[in-house]
């Protein structure tokens, strides 16, 4: 006992030196937008936000303002804010200070089309809202409005303002807006449109937040449009569409669908919790091999019922890392992109630990478990590329702090930081016990913490300062719970 004492101070005290050799990180993306979305053209990288603002990048840690503000000044639209027609606000007209609402937009190449379209919302409540879409011939625009198609929030004096019943022969009453109350907890808020092709060439829109929860719709690809394909049925609608996740107003938006050709599965995120920076804001993952569901979490779960805490692997909440200089706070509202090397990334915003609201987006490099589930790394993205053939036990084995991310938590907590040791004898020590281990001649492996199993990857990355190089790992638990750690 006495020697193990001994040991333990001597790796104490070789921590804290180790660990003072990171500097603190004063890193900064250089722009503010809020929910990125990603797309690539050439050597850039885009995101496009809410309220109008969009950003490049060519190495996906420094970017530079495209466009920013909600007003005629900003030329990313030809005509949004036409002085003879607001059409995209004639339904949900100004929200409530006073100004008009542009949220959320993803945008994607039509090659049927011969077009880069952008979906968007407007809206001005939680409820009342709708998608537009916008044609331009170059990804930087400038977009020309084309329509507003799909809308939420409506009862019996403004149902005429919208498309519904072109779409379905009638309006309805009893279904969409019983006692002329929008029924907001079974069917959608009408925002955060995201877009994808399947393996097959199908185009499909996800959408939602909060309310009635994730919709989806497949896309006519000559028009861009929903093809309004499916009939009323069990979470089915011919106008809405096909509920996929949530309901009964509980947290979920943003979703985002990244189809993997590679594992064959279709990855649906969304952000669960309230955006503010003490809201619990954080990401979660299902996935499907198909692109129009079911979507199940780690624990083969839909979450179509039941308090949304329990379902989903959650891929981060609010943390803190060895050299970060302040805790990341609410990271959500992803996108993400395989890009041509195979690389994987997760495109977030993240507010900080620091008594405001200011954010800015983030990038993390995601990586496949054994089981296919996509693992974000620790630290931002500074280039690194993760060795196929994995890492000699010298680099695996070591002292490390770890955070956990755990699915029970949707609130403003930061997760601990903890010390661990990664034994040669396959063992973990420290202020946890169990075993872990690797997969020869992969990245692969495997933590047992307790009852839960994780299963992730040995990387190396530079801390967000840039001032070392560290060995790292991030894995997946059977109980939807996701594990970083850093080796210090």
């Amino acid at each position: 006992m006495k020697i193990f004492n001994i040991v333990g101070v001597l790796s104490a005290v070789k921590l804290v030196v180790t660990a003072a050799i990171l500097k603190n990180s004063n890193y900064s993306s250089g722009v503010s937008v809020h929910d990125p979305s990603i797309v690539k053209n050439g050597n850039k990288y885009y995101i496009f936000g809410s309220h109008m603002d969009t950003a490049y990048s060519t190495d996906l840690r420094t970017w530079k303002t495209l466009y920013t503000g909600v007003n005629e000044n900003n030329k990313m639209f030809s005509n949004l804010f036409s002085k003879s027609n607001y059409a995209p606000f004639s339904y949900v007209g100004k929200n409530s200070d006073g100004s008009y609402s542009v949220w959320a937009p993803d945008v994607m190449y039509n090659p049927k089309m011969k077009k880069w379209v952008q979906y968007f919302c407007t809206t001005s409540t939680f409820i009342k809202s709708n998608l537009c879409y916008a044609t331009a011939d170059r990804i930087e625009g400038p977009y020309t409005y084309k329509g507003t198609f799909l809308y939420s929030g409506f009862v019996s004096n403004t149902v005429s303002k919208t498309n519904l019943k072109a779409i379905t022969g009638g309006t309805d009453s009893n279904r969409y807006y019983p006692n002329n109350n929008y029924d907001y907890k079974k069917f959608p808020n009408a925002i955060d449109p995201s877009v994808f092709y399947d393996f097959n060439g199908r185009l499909w829109m996800v959408y939602g937040s909060w309310s009635g929860g994730i919709y989806i719709l497949e896309l006519n690809e000559s028009t861009g449009l929903p093809k309004h394909n499916i009939n009323n049925g069990n979470n089915t609608d011919k106008y809405f569409g096909k509920k996929l996740a949530g309901g009964n107003h509980q947290s979920i938006e943003g979703p985002y669908i990244l189809p993997h050709s590679g594992t064959g599965y279709y990855y649906l995120f969304v952000s669960y919790g309230g955006l503010t920076s003490n809201g619990g804001y954080q990401i979660r993952m299902f996935r499907s091999k198909n692109p129009d569901g079911p979507y199940v979490d780690a624990r083969g779960r839909q979450f179509m019922g039941g308090n949304n805490a329990d379902y989903g692997v959650k891929v981060m909440g609010n943390y803190n890392l060895p050299g970060l200089s302040k805790a990341y706070m609410a990271p959500g509202h992803n996108s993400a992109i395989r890009d041509n090397d195979n690389k994987v990334y997760l495109v977030y915003h993240t507010r900080f630990n620091d008594g405001a609201e200011y954010h800015e987006p983030r990038v993390h490099q995601m990586f496949l478990n054994q089981d296919g589930w996509l693992c974000a790394a620790p630290y931002a993205y500074s280039g690194e590329t993760i060795s196929p053939t994995g890492y000699n036990m010298n680099d695996m084995s070591g002292s490390y702090k770890i955070v956990f991310h755990y699915h029970t938590k949707v609130n403003g907590d930061i997760s601990n930081n903890y010390t661990i040791q990664l034994n040669k004898n396959y063992s973990v020590s420290g202020k946890f016990s169990g075993f872990w281990g690797y997969t020869a001649r992969t990245n692969f492996m495997h933590i047992k913490i307790g009852n839960v199993t994780y299963k992730g990857v040995f990387l190396k990355q530079m801390d967000e300062a840039k001032s070392k190089t560290l060995v790292a790992f991030t894995a997946i638990g059977d109980n939807n719970d996701s594990i970083w750690g850093v080796k210090v």
